[in-house]
């Protein structure tokens, strides 16, 4: 997809861990082989080797322009463009006294600048809300593992107004989105649940937009009250099996859409 391309530089650096090795005079740019890429975009590459290939840690000073420039054989003006970019990623950052450091990056606020959900098309769209229902069937038991009677508690009070059948439970975004919103805050895990509040706008985009359509009946699944008697009598097992059920009619929604599979 699309929005996760910022992810890929991120990870190209462990990748490289894996394969690079080099000495200084490795380092050098060769510009007779640089291909349709730009300058800026080859020596943006070749800095995140560098910082590899010295071992830099987040907190570690990266080497100064001059010394990058001569290194790579190229102008300052090419390697500042080149960590300005890096700096957009989140990777480096500039601090008094110390110069430019490597920094571990905020994916979120990375992502976050990327997923505005009117310039998103539609197939991005729809693997973003693909990608909420396999994490939120996926992290249920981290929420079982974690849960508190507070938590419990907290999530009874929400689902008090709602019918005990999911039959006659009509669909509320408020509503929806403060259970689910809870249950990403239960799994203990911040980076998830950074997750969700960036995603939050691809979400609710795909509810109003009508962009969740279906054909035939909708299927029974099992409601937020469900859930909440599941996480506080049942077992992990059944609380997993319920949260693929309540997401039973997205799920029904998303694949009746595809084409048939080729036997």
């Amino acid at each position: 997809m699309q929005i996760f391309c910022d992810f890929f530089y991120f990870f190209l650096y462990y990748i490289f861990r894996t394969s690079l090795i080099m000495d200084n005079q490795d380092l050098r740019l060769d510009l007779s082989s640089i291909d349709s890429s730009s300058l800026v975009d080859k020596v943006e590459m070749r800095l995140i080797e560098v910082f590899l290939y010295r071992e830099l840690k987040p907190g570690d000073s990266i080497p100064k322009e001059t010394e990058l420039a001569t290194l790579m054989g190229v102008s300052r003006t090419v390697i500042r463009e080149s960590l300005n970019r890096l700096k957009t990623m989140d990777l480096i950052e500039s601090r008094k006294h110390k110069g430019t450091i490597i920094k571990s990056p905020d994916l979120s606020s990375i992502l976050r600048k990327s997923i505005i959900p009117r310039i998103l098309d539609h197939k991005t769209l729809m693997n973003i809300f693909e990608i909420r229902l396999a994490l939120e069937i996926g992290m249920a038991d981290f929420i079982f593992s974690r849960k508190t009677e507070a938590d419990i508690e907290e999530l009874s009070v929400l689902v008090d107004s709602e019918p005990d059948h999911s039959e006659s439970v009509l669909f509320d975004m408020n509503q929806e989105l403060k259970f689910h919103g809870k249950l990403y805050q239960m799994t203990g895990n911040g980076t998830l649940e950074d997750f969700q509040t960036l995603l939050l706008p691809a979400f609710q985009y795909v509810y109003s937009a009508g962009m969740l359509k279906s054909k035939g009946k909708r299927r029974k699944y099992i409601s937020h009250k469900g859930l909440v008697s599941l996480l506080n009598a049942g077992t992990a097992d059944e609380f997993r099996e319920g949260m693929r059920s309540h997401l039973e009619n997205h799920f029904h929604r998303i694949l009746s859409a595809d084409p048939a599979p080729i036997l």
